[in-house]
């Protein structure tokens, strides 16, 4: 049978797949946990695909995924949508219109009819919206979800989070440099932030073939990144990079995969330094795994990151790694181990690091290798769901956010 969707009195698009996808465990009576997950809207990134892997693989029998998308008037928002999930989308564009406290009354109907027992926001006014309306609503458990390190607060943003903190049961960290920086910079009490790592699917890269000791054809090293293109990616370091390492790896070539508002500015950079050949922005890809299993050397270069999804998804791929030491980028990764780790915003260290990489097959084999076998036995996507359903389950039972749940 296939999906369909039925809309509501309440404009809820309701992606059904057949009923007995949806029914209970005949040795449990307790029926699932109701868990409405709010964000901005859907988008090709970090945070909103992990969310969207979660409420695809969580089993319907122990918890029953709901979404509401503040926004979700953007059609690629619309493409991503899942399947299996009610949805409801408000069409909030500024918090401070009027038009939003129409939207408010709306969500906490829905909230009260669905009988929802979790409300996890991600980003800023998701949860500014979200969280003290849950709370009127009577939605016994109210989370907030943080995947970076805050490098976007401004004074406003933090003294916003902290009159969150009263109305919040808790906050759900992807890493521990991200928890850290939370209960710095909004200061609620550490126990109840709980850090749930991310997980990757390791089934897309399952088919890639490992790095071979052998040098490519012809000497034509490939390195690349997959980031969005925003300042925090650090970029422009991965630019001057390739201008360095051009010397002693003249057949080079470098790629970056990703969309944003930095194109036009990296493009004028790597003209400016001679790079027009060998340094290519691809734009939005739809196939990673083909991407990373082309790469001899894969890249992160941000300025400030989480959990990195790329990351992941590199070690996923067995592909020799150079990240720079931001967030949660050591936990993944000991250095020479996994992969090599530099200091941020050093382009000197990133070109040595990644030339290092290039000359020693041996060397990037084995670390490519590690990388892939770390990725499988500890962040697999089936572990990261584990992770949370525990997590969820423990919290209703327990009715509080319990740091021994993971």
């Amino acid at each position: 049978m296939q999906s369909m969707t039925v809309p509501s009195a309440l404009g809820v698009s309701r992606r059904m797949e057949p009923s007995t996808r949806y029914s209970y465990r005949t040795d449990d009576p307790r029926p699932p946990l109701r868990i409405c997950f709010v964000i901005d809207e859907l988008a090709a990134a970090g945070t909103e695909s992990q969310l969207l892997a979660l409420i695809e693989a969580l089993d319907r029998r122990r918890i029953r995924p709901y979404l509401c998308l503040l926004r979700g008037d953007n059609p690629l928002s619309q493409t991503l949508e899942p399947d299996r999930c009610p949805i409801l989308r408000l069409g909030v564009g500024a918090l401070r219109h009027p038009h939003t406290l129409v939207q408010a009354y709306r969500f906490v109907r829905w909230l009260r009819r669905e009988r929802i027992d979790v409300v996890q926001a991600y980003f800023a006014d998701s949860s500014y919206f979200s969280i003290p309306l849950a709370k009127l609503a009577g939605v016994r458990h109210r989370l907030r979800t943080r995947n970076n390190l805050g490098h976007w607060l401004t004074p406003l943003h933090r003294r916003l989070g902290r009159m969150l903190n009263a109305l919040t049961t808790g906050t759900i960290a992807n890493c521990e440099a991200a928890k850290r920086a939370l209960v710095e910079a909004e200061r609620p009490r550490p126990e109840t932030v709980l850090v749930l790592e991310n997980g990757v699917d390791l089934e897309r890269f399952h088919d890639l073939s490992p790095l071979s000791p052998e040098p490519p054809d012809g000497g034509v090293f490939r390195v690349g990144i997959v980031a969005n293109l925003r300042p925090v990616k650090g970029l422009d370091l991965f630019v001057e990079a390739a201008a360095r390492l051009r010397v002693q790896h003249p057949r080079t070539t470098f790629f970056v995969a990703g969309q944003g508002e930095l194109q036009p500015q990296l493009e004028r950079q790597a003209a400016t330094l001679g790079l027009n050949d060998q340094f290519h922005l691809l734009g939005g890809i739809s196939d990673v795994p083909s991407f990373l299993g082309d790469l001899d050397v894969a890249v992160l270069c941000s300025h400030a990151e989480g959990m990195s999804n790329a990351l992941l998804e590199y070690m996923a791929a067995g592909r020799a790694i150079v990240s720079t030491r931001v967030g949660a980028a050591a936990d993944l990764i000991e250095d020479s181990v996994h992969g090599l780790l530099v200091p941020p915003g050093d382009a000197g260290r990133l070109s040595e690091a990644i030339g290092r990489l290039l000359s020693d097959r041996g060397l990037a084999c084995r670390l490519g290798a590690a990388a892939r076998y770390r990725a499988a036995n500890r962040f697999s996507r089936e572990a990261m769901v584990q992770r949370f359903t525990d997590f969820y389950e423990r919290m209703l039972h327990v009715n509080r956010i319990d740091r021994h749940s993971r």
